[in-house]
């Protein structure tokens, strides 16, 4: 199945220098159950945080691009962030977690959690998502390429650029690809994420005062 289109989200290229630290940059995302996005969509403005113990990722691809978005006073925003690809994903005890200030009642968490049985873990196909900081445990690639071009890795072997990206994203521009990656003890900071379809296992949503996210 194709990745939807992402046709709100304003992209271009900006200089940026990925090493393989940066490379190890987890594709896990927002819990959507939906099987895809609607055609076009823009950033919210409010980057949200992701946990997880552990994923297993085939066809990864990593290139660079910038969100555009309103900011928390309406104002218009822009985010540097590294977009990253999987062809198929498994992600086990997933926690995504987002603070949204309530007029009138204060910062009010919403949080999300899936697949927490390891042996019946969340899985999606064609995710990407948009982050600007990750940390894990650990990392391990299988056959990466560490700068190739942006365009070379839309042979189907890999994620390759999102479709609704390659008109915004220049093809020789620096990516990295890997076969397959497992990460463990995973934390992030993403801005967006689409995907062709999000399976979640033993969804779980719940609502909380004050500042109480997944880490």
């Amino acid at each position: 199945m194709e990745s939807p289109v992402r046709g709100g989200t304003r992209w271009k290229r900006f200089a940026v220098v990925m090493v393989p630290s940066v490379a190890a940059t987890a594709a896990i995302g927002v819990a959507l159950s939906q099987g895809a996005l609607a055609a076009s969509f823009s950033v919210s403005g409010q980057d949200f945080k992701v946990k997880a113990d552990r994923l297993d990722g085939t066809g990864f691809t990593q290139y660079a691009a910038v969100d555009y978005g309103a900011s928390e006073n309406g104002k218009k925003a822009s985010h540097p962030v590294a977009v990253n690809g999987f062809k198929s994903a498994k992600i086990t005890n997933l926690c995504q977690s987002v603070v949204t200030p309530i007029p009138g009642f204060g910062d009010v968490t919403m949080t999300l959690s899936a697949g927490k049985d390891a042996g019946n873990p969340v899985t999606a196909t064609n995710l990407y998502i948009d982050l600007d900081d990750l940390s894990t445990t650990s990392a391990t690639f299988n056959n990466i390429n560490i700068g190739q071009s942006a365009g070379s890795t839309n042979d189907g072997k890999y994620a390759g650029v999102a479709p609704g990206d390659r008109d915004r994203v220049a093809g020789d521009s620096f990516a990295q690809d890997a076969d397959s990656a497992v990460l463990t003890g995973v934390k992030q900071t993403a801005w967006a994420t689409t995907a062709g379809t999000f399976n979640l296992s033993g969804l779980h949503m719940a609502l909380a005062s004050g500042d109480k996210g997944c880490y």
